[in-house]
């Protein structure tokens, strides 16, 4: 099996840790599978640990401007408590379930921009010691990869995907950041909006996906955000017309239409439709990428 791996040490001397992740892009909620290779180092030492942490390039906006910074999503040990010889090696395989809501990295095998990866934290004598950062590769869960192409089949463009620190008020959002990707207007609603934001919160029931269009200023009206929010469960994904439910949403968001909706639900099983607030409000979510 092939795998990409990063490398790290503690000290001159020190065990070395090699992590390898399968290859191939996982899903939100899916597992990683992968592998910790340890070498011993001059002298036996003591591992107190390893842990695998998720981390992922955020950016974060302050009163000075924008600024970008590693966040850890998740961690999980993977071995410890034993002693390792040196010169010895040792394999340790791991399973992990990635969040539901880890963000997407790539569109049919085209990256989006998004920057996620692993870091190997090896525990030894006291002393903790990070390993480099190994890219870590997201594919769409089949609600978001019909609900991109749909917007591409619209006529929407893709322009970028990035990660903003901060929550969306009234949705299920767990992680301390959101994903939003952001796209140009299909030609039929460009004289309605200057650009769109899809965010997708996934959970085990479904995914929350969260529209926002940038309005253009009116000849009596300051432009303006316009948000609407929507619930699709797992199920059913191949028996929809995507392309005409997600021009309806368009419709709705260019008119900035509002219905309550039924909360996303967070337990497993049981597929579920449900409609969310929409109206013009602050700061939200993005846009997707169109498929050639």
């Amino acid at each position: 099996m092939v795998f990409e791996r990063p490398r790290g040490s503690i000290g001159t001397g020190g065990p070395t840790v090699d992590t390898y992740l399968a290859p191939g892009p996982v899903l939100p909620g899916g597992r990683l599978v992968g592998e910790v290779l340890l070498k011993g180092g001059r002298t036996a030492f003591d591992i107190e640990h390893i842990t695998l942490e998720l981390t992922a390039r955020v950016e974060s906006g302050t009163g000075d401007g924008e600024h970008e910074g590693a966040v850890i999503f998740d961690r999980f040990k993977v071995g410890g408590g034993f002693r390792l010889d040196g010169d010895e090696e040792r394999s340790l395989p791991f399973t992990a379930t990635l969040p539901w809501e880890t963000p997407v990295t790539e569109l049919h095998g085209q990256p989006l921009g998004t920057v996620l990866g692993v870091r190997t934290e090896l525990g030894v004598a006291g002393a903790k010691d990070r390993g480099a950062f190994a890219p870590l590769r997201v594919g769409p869960l089949p609600v978001q990869e019909a609900v991109l192409e749909a917007l591409g089949q619209l006529g929407f463009g893709f322009t970028s995907a990035d990660l903003e620190y901060g929550r969306i008020g009234g949705t299920g959002q767990r992680l301390p950041f959101y994903q939003e990707i952001e796209l140009t207007p299909a030609p039929r609603y460009a004289h309605t909006m200057r650009e769109i934001e899809v965010t997708f919160l996934a959970n085990a029931g479904g995914v929350e996906i969260v529209l926002e269009a940038d309005k253009p200023r009116g000849f009596f009206s300051a432009g303006h955000d316009a948000l609407t929010r929507f619930a699709v469960g797992h199920a059913g994904v191949e028996g929809r017309d995507w392309k005409a439910e997600v021009d309806g949403w368009m419709r709705q968001l260019a008119a900035g239409r509002g219905t309550r909706s039924v909360p996303a639900p967070h337990g497993p099983g049981g597929a579920y439709d449900g409609r969310a607030d929409t109206g013009e409000h602050g700061r939200a979510p993005l846009s997707s990428p169109n498929r050639k």
